[in-house]
């Protein structure tokens, strides 16, 4: 039996696409610069001119670029990053598959626990919802298909959290070095392959494999009502 195929747009070193490809998906990414650590199948490209048919796709993940509304970039900076969920939903909406965006907080997404007269909706998640132990990191997943939370986030179950910011080192502790070290930093993300540079861009799989298996839930069963 076939896999049903996912399109992960802006899809940087594969940490979603990881987590979609473990919750039952084959995933194609796609990307404006190279991305030689993608463990699946990749394209080079503009994720919002794509050299490919969208209809050969049974859903599409995308993360357009974060830095705009994200509290861990300076201000004066915010202008030379692009406003891309908007256009990016657009044509998502547009191809009539299931769907998710992710972003940061802040970016402009259904306001969580909402929703649109077209069904739309946000969820949050945070790695202490998915048991991993060092890792907060929310994010938030707009969809046009209805996605449920795994519970609050549970922090205070958590212990020497690593912060996963920029390409610093640094965790909440304050300690810097081998310990906050790129391994370190893999291991808590989930991401084994992953460079220095690709972690702070990454969603750890975890987030994902969550997403997913909804995700792949809702398409049997429109296949299976078909």
């Amino acid at each position: 039996m076939s896999r049903p195929l996912l399109l992960d747009l802006f899809c940087c070193e594969g940490g979603a696409a990881t987590g979609y490809h473990r919750a039952g998906f084959d995933v194609i990414g796609v990307d404006i610069d190279p991305q030689p650590r993608y463990p699946f199948t990749f394209v080079q490209a503009d994720a919002l001119s794509l050299p490919m048919n969208i209809t050969r796709f049974d859903a599409i993940h995308a993360s357009p670029p974060c830095q705009l509304y994200s509290v861990s970039t300076v201000m004066h900076d915010r202008s030379a990053y692009p406003d891309l969920v908007e256009p990016t939903r657009d044509m998502l909406v547009a191809s009539g598959l299931p769907w998710v965006i992710e972003n940061v907080p802040g970016a402009p997404l259904v306001e969580r626990g909402q929703m649109t007269f077209d069904g739309r909706s946000t969820v949050m998640l945070c790695g202490s919802m998915l048991g991993m132990e060092r890792v907060q990191r929310h994010r938030m997943f707009e969809s046009n298909v209805d996605l449920v939370e795994p519970g609050p986030c549970r922090h205070d179950q958590q212990a020497d959290v690593m912060t996963i910011v920029g390409h610093s080192e640094q965790g909440r502790t304050g300690r810097v070095g081998p310990h906050w070290g790129l391994e370190a930093r893999r291991e808590a993300m989930g991401m084994p392959w992953a460079s220095r540079e690709g972690i702070p861009e990454a969603i750890p799989p975890a987030y994902t494999e969550f997403i997913g298996r909804q995700l792949l839930d809702q398409i049997t069963t429109e296949q299976a009502a078909a």
